[in-house]
């Protein structure tokens, strides 16, 4: 009888092993597989195949105590990339931002002193609201949902991805339309503001430049606007980012046009 749960023991213990052990393959293929995400990309379309298989393995590793938080918030990552540069039908994009927005909201209840949760969840939430319409989220209350979310990360790390709380915070002032009684707060002063502070935090980006630029013009500060489009333009990607900081050198090209 003793030896029979000896060996049961054994067996449990084994088994137990061999699901640590697959759930910390899978998070380490799914990061080989992210890392390599902009392999095959033309231009700012990025190819869906390495995505996809991150996400498959990030999903996998979700089913383990000793993966799931490190699998989540890469799984957050990996929906906007794949919904933001790899798919181009609409209908596809919403469906993966939504599960990108269920995927941050409830991290963020199981973490809510995660920087990290909140920024990632807003940056899904930032382009859900963008293939929905800008006025139907403001409507729902997404503007008043990422204000919160970026002063909150501020509050538990300015300086997490380079300002990331004040970036967001600078784009929703900037992004969301002003509504008198539903949505008075926006703000473009607060939005250079904020914007200016994410730049002089950490290592200014990309994004950064593009939207405080966006932010200038709108305050007839041409100048200012022009010289940050140009510099974004002669701007070396980052291979690590580089679909990513494509994009954002494109939409400099357009800007700089337009203007």
């Amino acid at each position: 009888m003793k030896f029979q749960m000896l060996i049961r023991f054994i067996l449990l213990f084994f088994c137990l092993s061999m699901m640590i052990a697959s759930a910390k393959a899978d998070i380490h293929q799914g990061i080989e597989w992210y890392q390599k995400r902009q392999e095959g990309s033309i231009g700012t379309l990025a190819s869906i195949e390495n995505i996809n298989k991150a996400i498959e393995k990030f999903t996998a590793a979700l089913f383990n105590s000793e993966s799931e938080k490190d699998a989540a918030l890469y799984l957050l990552k990996a929906y906007y990339y794949k919904a933001e540069f790899a798919v181009q039908n609409e209908k596809e994009k919403k469906k993966i931002f939504n599960q990108g927005k269920d995927l941050g909201e409830k991290y963020i209840d199981k973490y809510p002193n995660s920087p990290e949760f909140r920024y990632w969840y807003l940056v899904n939430l930032g382009s859900w609201a963008k293939v929905y319409g800008i006025l139907n989220a403001a409507r729902e209350g997404v503007s008043k949902l990422m204000k919160t979310h970026s002063e909150k990360i501020i509050e538990l790390d300015p300086g997490y991805q380079d300002g990331g709380g004040y970036f967001m915070l600078g784009a929703v002032h900037y992004k969301s339309p002003y509504i008198p009684f539903l949505l008075s707060w926006p703000d473009n002063d607060k939005a250079i503001k904020y914007l200016q502070m994410s730049l002089y935090t950490g290592k200014p980006t990309v994004n950064q430049k593009v939207y405080l630029a966006q932010a200038l013009t709108k305050d007839k500060q041409h100048d200012k606007a022009k010289m940050l489009l140009k510099d974004v333009i002669n701007s070396k990607p980052d291979p690590t980012h580089l679909v990513e900081e494509l994009d954002y050198i494109e939409q400099a090209h357009q800007l700089l046009e337009d203007y």
